[in-house]
C-alpha cells in the first residue's frame, strides 16, 4: 500500500498504482504536457474507498510513500496499471526500429560525431 501526497492532501492506494501514477505523471512532465487520470482510493481518516481525479503533468508535486504493515487491503485495479503503462509508453522517447520490427538499442552508430560538417 502506497501514500500518495498530492495538493495538499493524502491518499491510500495499491503500490502498483501508485508507481504506475508516478511513472505517467514523469512522462507527461518530460513532453510538457497534461492529463487528468481517475485513481481508486482509501482515505486514511475513515477507511471509506472512492475515487480520486489526479490532474497530472509539468507542476505535478505528487509523492509517494510505501506504508509497510498497514491493517488495510491492497487496492489493485490491474486494468488501471496496465493502461497507465501503455500511456506512459506512448511517451517514450522513440527507438530506432531493426527490419524485423524490434527496437535496435543494442547496435552502436557508425558515425563520428565529432567529424566537422
Amino acid at each position: 500500500m502506497d501514500r500518495i501526497y498530492y495538493a495538499g492532501d493524502q491518499f491510500l492506494t495499491g503500490t502498483e498504482i501508485a508507481d504506475a501514477l508516478v511513472a505517467y505523471a514523469a512522462a507527461l512532465g518530460r513532453r510538457g504536457s497534461t492529463n487528468s487520470v481517475e485513481i481508486p482510493v482509501r482515505h486514511p481518516e475513515d477507511g471509506r474507498t472512492g475515487v480520486v481525479n489526479f490532474l497530472i503533468g509539468p507542476a505535478s508535486q505528487i509523492v509517494t510513500e510505501r506504508i509497510e504493515g498497514t491493517d488495510e487491503r491492497e487496492i489493485i485495479d490491474e486494468e488501471l496499471v496496465k493502461r497507465l503503462h501503455e500511456l506512459t509508453r506512448e511517451l517514450a522517447p522513440m527507438q530506432p526500429m531493426t527490419n524485423r520490427g524490434v527496437p535496435d538499442t543494442e547496435r552502436q552508430a557508425d558515425y563520428d560525431w565529432t567529424d566537422e560538417v
